[in-house]
Formats: C-alpha cells, structure tokens, sequence
C-alpha cells in the first residue's frame, strides 16, 4: 500500500507543474481539492491500480494533506485536543495535551520537514534560510509558527505551532476548569466592563493570551477596539474590532513596523480601547503614555514570575525607548496607568491557573501600592465593594 501511495503521489506531484492555479496561493482551495482528486482518479485509473472504496479514501486523504496541507502534521492540527506541535529536526515529533508533552507517533523526513516549511511561509511571502535562519508565521486557520533552521539549530529543521482554538474559551469556562475562582472571575469582569487597564502576566504557556481573550468578552460591543500583536492570536467577538499585526524587514531589511509604530498609528484612529497582544520592547513606554492620557480600559499581558516583576518588567522596557526619561517618572506613569495585575502559572501536572491578583491602589498624590485581591475580598465581605481607584485617587465604594 505504501509503494503504491508513493507512486501515486509522485505521479500527481509531476502534473502539479501544467495546472498553474494549483501553485496560485490565491485559488480557491476547494477548486484545489477537486481538481487533486479528479487527477489522483484519474492516474489510478490510468495505472490500474485496483482499491476498495475505504482504502482509496484513505489513500485520498493522506494525498491531500500531503499535497495542499503539512503532510503527517495535518492529522495533529485537527486533533482538538493538541494545543502545540513541536517537530524537533528529523523523526522527532512532540504533542501538547493538557499542558503536558508527548512523543508524537509521526516521523518526518529532513526533507519533508523543509517542504512543509515552504508550504506554511510560501503564501505569506516570508523567507528563511541560512543567512536568515529564523521566522514567526501564522496558519490561515490562526495558529502560531515559530521556524529555526542550522546552523542555528543543532537538531535540523524545527518548527513550533501553537494551534489556534477554533471557539475561545470563556471566562465560565475557565472557572467551570479550576483556572480561576467565581469570585476572582467576577471581579475580573467588572474591571473590564469599567474599563480599568488590566496587565496580564506569566510565563510562557501558562494561558495569558487565553485570559485576555476570555476577558475581553465584556467590552461593551459598541465600543471600537483596536488590537495590536506581532502574531495574530486574538479572538475578540465584538463587531468593531480593527486588528493590526506587525511586519518583519524584509530581505533588504527595510519595511519593518514594530508594535512601536502599530501603537502610534492606533492613536489615531480613535480607539475606545487598544489591546496589545503583548508587551516586548519599547511600546510599553507609548502604551504608559496612552493610558495616562484617556485611553482607559486597556488590555495586555507580560512575561514575567509574579505582578512585582510585572511591573518592573514594564519599567525597564519603558526604559529601552531611549527617550532620556528617569526611572523613578516611569515608575510613577506606571502606577497610574495600571490598575490591576493577573498572574499566571502552569504546575507541574499542566494544569494552568490564576495565582495572583494585584489591585493599584493610590494615595491623593497619586501613587500607588499593589494590594492582593484577598485584601479587598476581605473588605467586601465587611459590607464594601472597593474596586481599583483612578489615576486621580478616586475609587469606587458601594454599599450592599
């Protein structure tokens, strides 16, 4: 069956050269898919090879993965349960269930590692190879590709993907999981629908980008949101969202945009809210500068071990726009711009969860101090609601 396969596939691969639409990025895909099949039938019938019905299905759709899709990786992209991809060089494969790796029952060749490669950055107009020997790109479907080839990597070709969901989380949903408690949820919530400016932080895969996707359910629909991110991950559901994603240089190493720039348009075009995907680099320093001058509600998440180093990850990124400022004036901008803190960690088990929730809480002159949500849970439960005050000291106090 094997030899078989090989053969038909080869045979197909030889026609794709006469059907120039088939290499045209822009075609429909299902005209793609019809056209593959009618040529595969066509080329059994031609060879005579002989198949059940359930065989030359099978046969089909391998065909098909292989010649429009990433070859053996297709079979992963669609297995809901598989949050990343990682194919580590040659015949080594690994799958992320639950927050916890696998070894993969897949085994590529060096070079079909390449040509999915080619097939994943080839649309998008991006290029690697060794004297560029890394790239981030996006599936059509959303997923995150990172690529890094030798003699960068010492393992051969690798590529990363972390997969798109197909429906975003809600934040019910995560509390329904043990991510988070119903009332750190609540609490959540309402900052945003009050349009407090939340950072997000944490390490890699602990579910930042998952929170803020859940979170940002409660912006007001009729507000206009523009996001900002170097890969598109966001999934936000309301009808007036503008996202913008960044741009690499290109060969000459001219035409790149940085979130810096992404940021400094996106005041310009009348946002109700800017979400940043997250904050890397100098950008912090214009997102401060934003949010302290009535670009409330905001959104964005950080790498980084607990909301203190949140925090002082933001100053030194501030610090990096060159713009001669002290620190001790960052550090002000930064307590009141931010009002409140999220962390995330991922145990050893996988299990990914909120750890800690830090609310800015400022004094008349308008400096702040981070007060564990306890804290305030505590009050609430003495009759007070009290929610993170403004930049102008005030803070909201209900009575129940």
């Amino acid at each position: 069956m094997m030899d078989f396969y090989q053969r038909l596939r080869d045979k197909v691969r030889e026609r794709l050269p006469a059907c120039r639409p088939i290499l045209d990025h822009a075609v429909d895909p299902d005209w793609k898919r019809r056209w593959l099949l009618r040529t595969a039938r066509e080329i059994a019938w031609e060879e005579g090879y002989v198949l059940g019905p359930r065989e030359m299905k099978g046969v089909l759709e391998k065909l098909l993965d292989d010649i429009l899709g990433l070859g053996p990786l297709e079979a992963l992209m669609r297995d809901e349960e598989i949050t990343e991809i990682m194919v580590n060089g040659p015949h080594k494969v690994y799958v992320e269930r639950d927050g916890i790796l696998f070894p993969a029952e897949v085994s590529l060749q060096e070079d079909e590692i390449h040509r999915i490669i080619d097939r994943i950055i080839g649309p998008l107009g991006l290029h690697v190879d060794e004297a560029s020997p890394y790239v981030d790109a996006r599936l059509p479907d959303g997923s995150r590709v990172n690529v890094i080839l030798p003699p960068l990597s010492l393992l051969g070709p690798v590529i990363t993907i972390r997969k798109f969901r197909s429906r975003p989380i809600t934040l019910k949903e995560m509390t329904e999981n043990g991510c988070l408690g119903s009332a750190e949820a609540d609490f959540l919530s309402r900052c945003v629908r009050e349009r407090k400016n939340v950072v997000i932080s944490g390490g890699a895969g602990t579910g930042k980008t998952t929170l803020l996707n859940a979170l940002s359910s409660f912006i007001d629909p009729r507000e206009r949101i523009i996001t900002l991110e170097d890969a598109a991950e966001l999934r936000l559901q309301q009808p007036h969202v503008v996202p913008l994603e960044t741009r690499p240089p290109n060969l000459e190493g001219r035409g790149e945009v940085t979130l810096r720039d992404l940021l400094r348009n996106a005041l310009r075009m009348r946002p109700d809210r800017i979400i940043i995907g997250e904050v890397r680099g100098a950008e912090a320093l214009d997102l401060l500068q934003a949010l302290n001058t009535g670009h409330r509600g905001s959104l964005t998440t950080v790498h980084a071990n607990s909301p203190l180093d949140a925090l002082s990850r933001l100053e030194t990124m501030a610090l990096t726009a060159g713009v001669g400022l002290p620190a001790e004036a960052i550090r002000e901008q930064i307590e009141q711009a931010v009002d409140v803190l999220v962390h995330m960690e991922r145990n050893p088990a996988g299990e990914r969860s909120v750890s800690d929730i830090r609310c800015m809480q400022r004094n008349g002159f308008g400096r702040g101090r981070l007060v564990p949500f306890r804290e305030l849970a505590a009050r609430a439960a003495d009759g007070l609601t009290v929610m993170p005050k403004g930049p102008g000291g005030e803070r909201t106090v209900e009575r129940r």
